[in-house]
């Protein structure tokens, strides 16, 4: 009988690393064919944070071979006009994949901007008919984050079927999303939110937990069941500045069996699954 490990580390640039390096060797691929796989990224405004998520999306690109143009915008860019600069790149051959950086500028609707784009180049799979593609089961275009968040799980070689997972948060663009994939995965699934009474009635008897509040210590090493596979997407400021996530880190690693940290766990994986899609939405067009 084996003991039960606690607080072994989910290493996230280290799974990054290496499907970066299997991206990069499918590009190679690719472009032996005569196709590049090319990324589209938009920035409007001046949003510090913004800048350095842009940035690091380009720098990926680079790193493994992807096309990348990157067009930046003044905050006065009309609606108009970036729906027309979207059109236009829907109908590029040379793009595959469209990213627009939120958030945008107040008098831009940003639900229009994620319809406009080409579901073929949807590669944040943000958009409507991406999310139904999602819920039905149907190949697609999975939000990145929430991929990422599949693949931390699957790297412990835990199986999800009939395990009960638990994820707290239900934004469009991480809880919803990772509730249906931890469902395709045969999990047991319950969401929690700030309408949830008693939210550690339901963590404690998860084997997987997956905290995407933007709060910190919104999950605490009492409300986690010893030997649970905990994933920590929230990306917070601790009371000296350092970046911390939604989960009591140095309390809970002592309880869970598997934990990520932050910085370092699920955010070098959301980039490299935008890789991941914006390649295979490259191998789909070329077919």
């Amino acid at each position: 009988m084996t003991t039960q490990q606690y607080g072994q580390i989910i290493d996230g640039s280290a799974l990054s690393a290496r499907l970066r390096a299997e991206v990069a060797t499918r590009v190679l691929a690719l472009k032996a064919c005569g196709v590049t796989p090319g990324l589209a990224v938009i920035l409007v405004g001046e949003d510090a944070a913004s800048a350095v998520y842009v940035r690091n999306k380009v720098k990926a690109c680079s790193d493994t071979g992807v096309h990348s143009v990157f067009e930046k915008y003044p905050a006065t860019l009309s609606q108009a006009e970036l729906l027309a600069r979207i059109a236009a790149l829907n109908v590029d051959p040379a793009v595959h994949g469209i990213l627009v950086q939120m958030p945008l500028p107040r008098h831009i609707n940003p639900h229009k901007v994620i319809e406009a784009i080409s579901t073929a180049k949807d590669v944040d799979g943000y958009a409507t008919l991406s999310a139904g593609e999602l819920m039905t089961g149907q190949p697609g275009f999975r939000p990145c984050t929430p991929y990422g968040c599949m693949k931390l799980i699957e790297s412990t070689g835990i199986d999800l079927r009939g395990k009960h997972a638990v994820v707290i948060g239900r934004s469009n663009t991480v809880g919803k999303p990772m509730a249906l994939l931890l469902l395709q995965a045969n999990a047991t699934v319950t969401v929690c939110h700030s309408a949830t009474p008693d939210i550690d009635h339901h963590t404690r008897q998860a084997d997987v937990i997956v905290a995407a509040v933007g709060k910190r210590n919104v999950l605490t090493a009492n409300m986690v069941k010893p030997g649970a596979v905990v994933i920590d997407v929230g990306m917070n400021r601790n009371d000296e500045g350092k970046l911390c996530g939604d989960v009591d880190f140095a309390a809970v690693k002592e309880v869970a069996g598997y934990i990520t940290p932050v910085p370092g766990g699920v955010g070098p994986m959301t980039i490299t699954m935008l890789l991941v899609n914006t390649l295979e939405a490259a191998e789909r067009a070329s077919r």
